[in-house]
């Protein structure tokens, strides 16, 4: 209890005076700062009224029964050590939540069970350059137990606030318990991820186009219209956010394979078969994740390709060109010898009958050029 009544004297030192340490965000002006987004206590599927402090939510569940749903949003260790103490989570665990930057995963502490959700954002932009924020990451924890769940959430995106009202007006669904709230967060996050998907998917089909369009406008690969399908920073920019994507989906496969699949004491049956729909919607966003990895690395190879062909019909032209001048830099550089006795040196029509062969001789060679395709 000590370390209760430390928190309430460093964090809430301007609010009224009661037993308990905790306030919500909403219930008085002097708790404005708190990383309490809300809390609110449930039972047989409706919200109990008026604003309670996690301390009364507590003691409410422990006499009368439902659970307790606390959300947070990016605590301190010590405006998260009264709630960890309350409920006995784990010092591991609550390691995790407060300094996040973790990969998505499920642990089982005691009668606690641990979840890690990766929430991604799509960042809307005019024109995708090699510089451009395709993906933004967040994440939210869940601490689910048998009467109560703890949310915390980093970041400015994946806020559970729709998602409570929505659950709210669910009394069947809310009745099942904790895991109940636990399975809409998981498919409230793998929406989103199929929602950035589509997105991703539109920014890889715009810079396919653009790169294999820039080679048939008539203009070459190494033209003006290749200027920008031929960016291969935008490619490889793009690749990095898909990058990003792919460590928020993937590692959340096993976690709601457990979920899904292995019978839980915590996650009452009938939620656990929602959980499949989650898993499976899951595992399409992977598979798309993937081909959107693969299809990036043909659109660069093709990319590379093309300025490898750029590159090959500069340096053939130059060649062509250079083979034509090489013939009148010949006849000039043997007149240029000084020699007495050189062919038709004192003719009169020497000289026009010289530029005459010379200049034949070139046109016949870029004839030939330009019927092999090299200029």
């Amino acid at each position: 209890m000590s370390m209760i009544r430390d928190l309430r004297a460093a964090v809430r030192p301007a609010r009224r005076r009661d037993d308990s340490p905790y306030r919500t965000a909403s219930a008085a002006p002097a708790c404005a700062n708190s990383a309490i987004v809300d809390c609110g206590v449930y039972r047989d599927g409706q919200r109990v009224r008026g604003h309670l402090t996690p301390g009364e939510a507590i003691a409410g569940v422990r006499d009368e029964g439902g659970f307790v749903w606390i959300g947070l949003h990016e605590p301190t260790e010590a405006e998260f050590a009264g709630i960890a103490q309350e409920f006995g989570l784990h010092p591991l665990a609550v390691e995790d939540a407060v300094h996040a930057h973790q990969r998505p995963k499920l642990e089982r502490y005691d009668d606690t069970l641990f979840t890690v959700f990766k929430t991604v954002h799509y960042v809307e932009h005019a024109e995708l350059t090699s510089t451009s924020e395709v993906v933004e990451t967040g994440e939210v924890m869940c601490f689910t137990g048998p009467n109560f769940i703890v949310t915390v959430r980093h970041g400015g995106q994946g806020s559970l606030r729709a998602l409570r009202h929505r659950l709210q007006e669910d009394q069947e669904r809310l009745a099942k318990g904790p895991s109940a709230v636990l399975h809409a967060i998981a498919d409230q996050v793998v929406d989103g991820y199929m929602a950035v998907a589509g997105a991703v998917q539109d920014d890889i089909d715009e810079v396919e186009i653009d790169v294999f369009s820039s080679g048939t406008n008539g203009k070459g690969a190494g033209g003006k219209g290749a200027a920008k399908g031929g960016d291969a920073g935008r490619i490889y920019q793009l690749k990095r956010e898909v990058l990003e994507f792919k460590r928020a989906v993937s590692p959340l496969l096993r976690p709601m394979q457990l979920l899904s699949e292995r019978p839980m004491r915590l996650v009452d049956s009938d939620i656990q078969k929602y959980f499949r729909d989650v898993a499976d919607h899951l595992a399409r966003v992977n598979e798309q994740v993937l081909s959107f990895d693969d299809l990036l690395n043909s659109i660069l190879q093709a990319n590379l390709a093309q300025a490898a062909v750029a590159q090959n019909e500069d340096m053939r032209k130059i060649t062509a060109w250079a083979a034509i001048f090489a013939v009148p830099t010949m006849i000039a550089g043997i007149y240029g010898m000084n020699f007495t006795y050189m062919p038709e040196l004192h003719w009169k029509y020497g000289y026009p009958a010289m530029m005459l062969v010379t200049v034949t001789i070139c046109l016949g060679i870029h004839r030939g050029f330009k019927r092999n395709g090299w200029l």
